[in-house]
């Protein structure tokens, strides 16, 4: 399974928000990676790569990405392989052992939720919750028909629908300038698709798909307040999942999900919303960093854990010894 992340329509992305991006391949490897900045200086960022066909592709992909960060001055390379070559559980000591350090935070989700398409779709809907595959088959009743798009100014419908949910959840919500330069590189080129479920003609949810070559990947979806008695989110999604399943791909990836054993944690609804369409889950490496400025790194580092400390010191449970 191959990210998006780590396609050549991700690298125009990244390209037309005005960042630099590096990409390169050798025997069994791949890499695209972008230079961002860090309080320790510049870093060499691959998302969810680099991609490597086995231990030794990955340790020659590791080699170029050192190579490429020495070369644009970068401070440390920050990788995030889930194909690597690198088997889970074992991951984490081979990756120590390369000389790499778990980041502070993980950029990209750790665990991810995927939905195989192998089969007839009848399969991938009798995993479902009952009730998933009854909104599909019958909301067509209520009056709720599904269309999709690749008109980048059809993005302002999930927008108004983002700025709902925003409101009504309390978090903050990607860009409309991020979102609006993101569908207008992707959805021309056909790399993204805008699901959109409409009520009498009237759009009343929408969801945001990046494909790569087997995986569609779930990226933004939101719903109109209004109508949220319909569910039409979860008809939605599957329409999506048979879209899909139509044009070839193997996957579809609803992307992060919290783990099992934290019913409190922040991603818990929708966890289960993820989990009553069936799937399995995926657990990635996490975020790992390579130090190419080792004394500048040990120092972003040392300074890091100094403030986490005072911020602990400082913090009302602390004083209060709650």
């Amino acid at each position: 399974m191959d990210h998006f992340l780590q396609t050549p329509a991700w690298a125009d992305v990244q390209s037309s928000l005005g960042r630099t991006v590096h990409q390169q391949s050798g025997p069994g490897w791949s890499f695209l990676a972008v230079e961002e900045k860090n309080p320790a200086g510049k870093v060499l960022y691959a998302p969810y790569g680099p991609v490597a066909s086995s231990a030794e592709a990955f340790d020659g992909a590791l080699a170029a990405l050192v190579a490429t960060a020495r070369s644009c001055g970068a401070v440390f390379v920050r990788i995030e392989p889930v194909s690597a070559g690198l088997e889970m559980p074992a991951a984490a000591d081979e990756l120590r052992r390369r000389g790499l350090q778990p980041a502070p935070v993980n950029q990209q989700p750790e665990l991810s939720w995927v939905v195989d398409l192998d089969g007839d779709f009848k399969d991938v809907l009798a995993a479902m919750k009952p009730v998933n595959r009854n909104l599909y088959r019958n909301i067509h009743k209520k009056g709720v028909t599904f269309r999709t798009s690749q008109d980048p100014a059809d993005i302002r419908i999930l927008l108004n629908f983002l700025h709902m949910t925003a409101r009504r959840n309390g978090f903050k919500p990607q860009s409309d300038e991020y979102l609006t330069q993101v569908a207008a590189s992707l959805m021309p080129a056909g790399a993204a698709t805008l699901f959109i479920a409409e009520l009498h003609g009237g759009p009343i949810a929408a969801a945001l798909a990046y494909d790569s070559a087997d995986t569609r990947t779930y990226a933004h979806a939101a719903l109109d307040d209004s109508h949220r008695k319909l569910s039409a989110g979860i008809p939605l999604l599957v329409t999506l999942m048979a879209d899909a399943k139509d044009r070839g791909l193997k996957h579809v990836d609803l992307w992060g999900v919290a783990p099992a054993d934290q019913p409190d944690h922040k991603w818990a609804g929708f966890t289960a919303f993820k989990k009553s369409f069936g799937g399995h889950e995926v657990a990635y490496p996490g975020t790992w960093d390579l130090p190419v400025k080792k004394l500048r790194y040990n120092a972003y580092q040392l300074a890091r854990k100094l403030r986490d400390r005072l911020r602990a010191l400082r913090s009302p449970s602390a004083r209060t010894g709650s």
